[in-house]
């Protein structure tokens, strides 16, 4: 039997579908920086939770002191993973704050709530709470001129179901851009205000006496890591208004374009919390995400943020 093949002249219907979005296809996943040198880890056991970012630290009790090899050691897997959990470690907040100062100072942030000192947020969650932006991809204090370096999360509250936190490897997003897009980025720098990240929840009253402190900012929309030489797209729905110099539609078209790459499973991990749990993000390479799907339970976290640098 003869079987006849349709020409390109076939019937077809013609379809189309809205530009700018994410499509299937394969994508690149690359964890590590071109010619960074992996080395085994010789001091905790490394467990790894996705393909490019996240992984379980196993071996390592954050209420003791760190020595220089193990901070060493623990820095490199941050780089190599971008955020890092330590189950069960129940630390006080004093122990919390002590772990986040091997990385620097440690930042504070008067827009939200306060633990046991200024440089602890706590977020209480539950029924009658004041919601935040926390269920938004973001990377944290963008709005400033030198955003955090990282942050350490404590889980001491969790509800019953549901409250994970999932992080995305802007690396691995920047990566994976169309070559046309990586060209009309190149080098442009886009505006971050904390205006829109919370004028969603507070009233002027509330965030007027902070505009002189927190005046609107430009950083590179790609930026690169300071310690892996790594590019990576650097803007998040929360804090970024526009980009520099560009006309605003076609500014908000293309940002809402980048603001989708976060959202691509292949760059996530999700991490579901136990109490004492701590999670250890680089803020410069990631964003995250808290999931508002415990309804009126209570969920209890502290977060301790380490002062980074200015982005190039």
């Amino acid at each position: 039997m003869t079987v006849m093949s349709a020409g390109p002249a076939a019937d077809l219907r013609e379809a189309r579908i809205p530009g700018d979005g994410i499509y299937e296809g394969r994508r690149v996943l690359r964890r590590l920086p071109e010619g960074w040198q992996e080395r085994p880890y010789e001091l905790f056991e490394v467990v790894p939770q996705a393909r490019t970012i996240g992984a379980e630290i196993r071996g390592v009790d954050l209420s003791r002191p760190l020595g220089a090899e193990l901070r060493e050691e623990l820095n490199r897997a941050l780089l190599e993973w971008k955020v890092l959990f330590f189950r069960a470690q129940h630390l006080t907040s004093a122990q919390q704050r002590a772990f986040a100062g091997h990385w620097g100072p440690l930042e504070t942030n008067p827009l939200l709530a306060a633990g046991s000192s200024e440089d602890v947020v706590r977020f209480d969650k539950g029924e009658g709470a004041v919601p935040t932006y926390e269920n938004v991809w973001h990377t944290d204090v963008t709005f400033r001129e030198r955003p955090a370096l990282g942050a350490v999360l404590q889980l001491r509250e969790v509800p019953p179901f549901g409250g994970d936190t999932m992080w995305a490897d802007m690396a691995a997003a920047y990566d994976n851009l169309p070559q046309e897009v990586k060209d009309r980025i190149d080098g442009a720098r886009a505006v971050h205000d904390f205006i829109p990240g919370f004028a969603r929840f507070y009233g002027p009253e509330r965030l007027i006496p902070y505009q002189d402190l927190f005046p609107p900012v430009e950083h590179p929309v790609v930026r690169t890591h300071p310690e892996t030489g790594r590019r990576m797209l650097f803007v998040n729905t929360s804090f970024t208004t526009h980009i520099t110099g560009m006309d605003r539609d076609e500014s908000d078209r293309l940002l809402r374009f980048l603001f989708q790459q976060a959202h691509v499973p292949e760059y996530q991990v999700r991490f579901r919390w136990q109490p004492g749990d701590i999670a250890f993000w680089d803020n410069r390479a990631t964003q995250h995400y808290a999931v508002g799907d415990y309804g009126s339970e209570r969920r209890v976290a502290e977060r301790v943020a380490i002062e980074g640098d200015r982005p190039f």
